[in-house]
């Protein structure tokens, strides 16, 4: 397929028949690529340890980036021809207008940033090495790295890998906290400047790329490739700070709940505030089934799309040694269906986690069914709005079904935790991505102790450390270290403005039922057919104002007032 590329330059500026050939040739061989490149990282991510699988992952890196290369010069080729004649083709061509308005006009508004064929050539075949930096942290993490051993307080023995360390640091004994701690922590700074070498490459990585396409920062590059106002990005951490005495009113909540004397620590974050409800189930069957009655106000269309994933094979659903930690979905299959990879632990966190995730795959049956494949992708701007939003119709769904106080004073506490990290520490490790992006912009060098510095001032001021809010120790400060998402660009800010959307579109569909679920399936459905931002301005959300993001800390505020009156706290 990647050899019916060659030759096809000539044929752009002939005709709108031609022109569409071309785009359709390159769209199959892009199609197909993806089914593979879905094979070969599900495979790999079975177990990281396996050698073949790491090797058929790098080679579809490759025929990625081989495509790109034999791809390069169809964008300068494009804006070569000029808005007059791509407009006017798209007037007479209807197959060119419906697969391809959207990328052809994209392609335009690009060009300020574009280069020459052979420059873009040149990025396209530079893809590959510019990105092991997330695949070397990622076997060293996940494979490599000697986990140590350490007894918990009923005398058993746990290898401290991350999926340990994730259960484990709910423990509610202090002590056993603050030893899961220290060994999954002491261990990352074992390997500290190793890993902060590969950090430092992807760092490096998107700063040249930005340089190379003449954009003034990684952060405006990151920003202009999607269409996004800088504005929102902004907007959000000036929110995010000015709501951190909201985010301290939680914690020190916390430390009444906790029966903590004096401020807490870094390794308080994670147990529950109150215990698990006596006979709550959370296995992966019953999170399916509290999954499909939290989900019903989204109507028939989703929940049907739902219950077929869940009676399919789409899942591996359990951790097991060597497999790949966290969860995701993989659509990238775009013919087939949406993959899974969770590791479920029978949990409160696990049935969240396959919420979030669900979201995400019938995100994806939607925008494929509806949108041709080359405008069914979506931005993560709205991708994780369709996740978080499960997850919070999720919590509102056990909070009002919830039988006993204490049952409701626990969903009510995980609906808290999900503000603390979904917002407050997905913008402070925002704010750490562009920090460590202006250091190296700045010309200043980027080692693992610096990273951890970097870190350190950052948790400091959002957990209020100078407000006697919680002491934090500088062992913990290498967390930075095991944090994927930092390999995937300017990520990880989108979870957090996207809860804010997720919050306004949940609320919505409370409020008016039917007519604010339309819109919010209408945008999940529009795929990449809109610019992210037009969306949710489309479904009545503009993230570049103060009043979405005071709106969630103003429920984030009604859920404490909740359960400090149902715990006798006020």
């Amino acid at each position: 397929r990647a050899r019916l590329l060659d030759g096809l330059k000539p044929q752009v500026g002939t005709s709108a028949g031609r022109l569409r050939q071309v785009l359709l040739t390159v769209s199959d061989a892009q199609r197909e690529a993806g089914r593979l490149w879905a094979y070969a990282s599900l495979q790999a991510d079975e177990d990281v340890r396996m050698a073949r699988g790491q090797e058929r992952r790098q080679q579809m890196q490759a025929l990625w980036g081989l495509i790109g290369e034999k791809t390069a010069w169809l964008a300068p080729a494009i804006q070569a021809l000029g808005e007059p004649q791509v407009r006017a083709w798209l007037a007479t061509d209807t197959t060119l207008a419906e697969r391809f308005e959207m990328q052809l006009l994209d392609t335009l508004r690009l060009a300020p940033h574009t280069l020459s064929a052979e420059g873009e050539s040149l990025l396209a075949g530079a893809w590959q090495p510019l990105m092991q930096g997330g695949t070397i942290s990622q076997l060293l993490v996940d494979g490599e790295l000697p986990w140590p051993s350490i007894r918990m307080s009923n005398g058993q023995r746990v290898k401290l890998d991350i999926p340990a360390y994730e259960v484990h640091r709910q423990s509610r004994l202090r002590a056993e906290r603050k030893r899961v701690f220290d060994g999954f922590f002491g261990t990352l700074k074992s390997v500290e400047g190793s890993l902060g070498a590969t950090l430092n490459m992807q760092v490096l990585s998107n700063v040249f790329l930005a340089k190379a396409r003449r954009h003034s920062s990684a952060l405006d590059a990151a920003l202009f490739e999607s269409n996004m106002p800088v504005a929102v990005y902004r907007q959000l951490v000036e929110q995010a700070r000015a709501g951190l005495p909201t985010l301290h009113r939680y914690l020190r909540l916390r430390r009444q709940m906790l029966g903590i004397q004096g401020a807490l620590a870094y390794h308080d974050n994670y147990p529950p505030l109150v215990p698990v409800p006596r006979g709550a189930r959370f296995d992966i069957d019953r999170s399916r089934a509290i999954t499909l009655a939290a989900l019903a106000p989204l109507g028939d269309e989703y929940l049907g799309l739902l219950r077929q994933g869940f009676t399919a094979a789409w899942v591996d659903s359990h951790p097991r040694p060597g497999k790949a930690s966290g969860g995701y979905m993989q659509g990238s299959a775009y013919d087939v269906h949406p993959y899974l990879l969770l590791n479920h632990n029978d949990d409160y966190q696990s049935l969240s986690t396959l919420a979030h995730e669900w979201g995400h795959a019938v995100h994806t049956l939607l925008a494929n069914a509806s949108q041709p494949f080359e405008k069914a992708g979506y931005s993560t701007f709205i991708a994780e709005s369709a996740s978080i939003g499960n997850e919070m119709l999720l919590s509102d769904y056990l909070v009002r079904s919830a039988r006993t106080r204490a049952e409701k004073m626990f969903y009510l506490a995980e609906a808290l935790e999900s503000i603390r990290t979904t917002f407050f520490r997905q913008v402070m490790f925002a704010e750490f991505q562009l920090a460590t992006h202006e250091e190296v912009e700045a010309g200043r060098p980027l080692s693992g102790p610096r990273l951890s510095q970097l870190y350190c001032d950052l948790v400091r001021r959002y957990y209020g450390e100078a407000a006697g809010v919680m002491k934090i120790d500088p062992a913990y400060c290498t967390e930075w270290a095991y944090i994927s998402h930092f390999y995937n660009g300017f990520y990880v800010w989108q979870y957090a403005s996207s809860m804010v959307g997720a919050a306004e579109l949940t609320e919505a569909i409370a409020r008016e039922g039917a007519p604010a679920r339309d819109r919010f399936i209408r945008m999940l459905k529009a795929g990449s057919s809109r610019y992210a931002h037009e969306l949710y301005l489309q479904a009545g959300i503009d993230m570049t104002q103060p009043a979405p993001y005071r709106a969630l800390m103003a429920r984030m505020n009604r859920l404490m007032d909740e359960f400090e009156a149902l715990a006798h706290l006020r």
